[in-house]
């Protein structure tokens, strides 16, 4: 059997197949009044797609946890009711599907309050739909934007409960999986990084100081999450700025090491993001290495991402015990039929709907 097609069990939860849609914003909800931060029909027929193409489980876009925690104005939110029932609709398409429908809950600190990717990124002006953005430190991400209001430690506690709140939230739409977004250069990664945190008190420093936020964040979130269902954390496994001190793949076996203790159940392992000069060597599989250092080294499941777009590929990476699952972003939007092309190349079983049995000669 293919490696690929192999379900996968995190607690009692079995996930059909190891082929993942890694969590991708679609900046398509309204900015603005009673719909702020709403999934829209656009999302219950992107992400249903996904589904009916064969994703063992489809993971909906960095979702806000409070208004200012959105990358831009136009991205998701699970702050309120309106927000919770229209996600709802959206788990609910994911499993009738086959699929396991899982969020990413998210903050992005300094990188708040930006433009849609389509227009060019960068900040955002109040005029324009920008809003104030917060961080560890009170350091811009690059020329051209706003220095972020260091938040304090009565802020952070009011966070970390944000971060709870999503997840039940999260919860009650539907959803079996919930990921907290520790990457990318958004706020949790922005204190982790001593690029990024330059703090003194007890959220900056030394490795515990810095990694504090992340492990409460993780350990609020696992508690109000079932215990029979699991919790992932995206991590950036490396800054990609060696020159410097900055967070590095062996502290990211560290952080995923406490993690695991605290009952996180999947690294979903990226990289890169912090700041915007970092010099990254890409290629086919790039990223892979660091996923499978960290397995190696810290005995926990990872999900691997990042320039993985052939059957062929994607299956040695599990066959060789890099990684748990594959992550497909770009190749999951340029075919959302991937993984049943997939299953044809590689002799697996193809799980078509039904109702596409035309398709493939299983009706008349």
């Amino acid at each position: 059997m293919s490696a690929l097609f192999e379900p996968i069990t995190l607690r009692t939860l079995t996930i059909p197949n190891r082929i993942w849609l890694s969590p991708m914003c679609m900046y398509s909800a309204a900015a603005e009044g009673p719909e702020t931060g709403v999934a829209t029909d656009f999302h219950l027929a992107h992400l249903g797609a996904r589904a009916a193409g064969g994703a063992g489980l489809v993971m909906v876009e960095a979702t806000g946890v409070r208004p200012d925690a959105r990358i831009s104005p136009w991205d998701l939110g699970l702050w309120n009711d309106q927000q919770q029932d229209a996600l709802a609709r959206i788990a609910a398409l994911i499993r009738s599907h086959g699929s396991v429908p899982a969020i990413q809950l998210a903050h992005a600190g300094r990188k708040a309050s930006t433009a849609k990717a389509s227009s060019g990124g960068g900040p955002l002006a109040a005029e324009d739909g920008g809003f104030p953005v917060v961080g560890a430190s009170p350091i811009p991400f690059s020329d051209g934007y706003p220095a972020p209001a260091e938040l304090t430690e009565t802020q952070i506690a009011e966070l970390v409960e944000d971060f709870a709140s999503a997840a039940r939230r999260a919860l009650a739409a539907g959803f079996q999986v919930v990921e907290v977004h520790g990457a990318h250069g958004y706020l949790i990664h922005q204190f982790l990084s001593p690029l990024t945190n330059h703090r003194t008190d007890g959220y900056g420093g030394d490795f515990a100081g810095r990694s504090r936020l992340a492990r409460e964040i993780a350990t609020a979130v696992r508690a109000v999450w079932p215990a029979d269902l699991p919790v992932l954390f995206r991590v950036s496994a490396t800054d990609w700025v060696p020159e410097q001190p900055s967070w590095t793949v062996e502290e990211s076996v560290l952080l995923a090491k406490e993690l695991q203790a605290i009952g996180i159940d999947l690294i979903d392992v990226s990289s890169g993001g912090l700041v915007p000069d970092a010099k990254i060597t890409v290629g086919p599989g790039y990223q892979v290495p660091f996923a499978s250092q960290i397995r190696e080294q810290a005995g926990v499941a990872v999900g691997t991402v990042g320039m993985i777009s052939e059957p062929a590929q994607a299956e040695a990476i599990l066959t060789e015990g890099r990684a748990d699952v594959v992550m497909l972003g770009r190749e999951l939007l340029r075919d959302p039929y991937w993984p049943l092309h997939a299953a044809k190349t590689l002799g697996a079983e193809r799980n078509w709907p039904v109702q596409y049995g035309y398709a493939i000669g299983t009706r008349g």
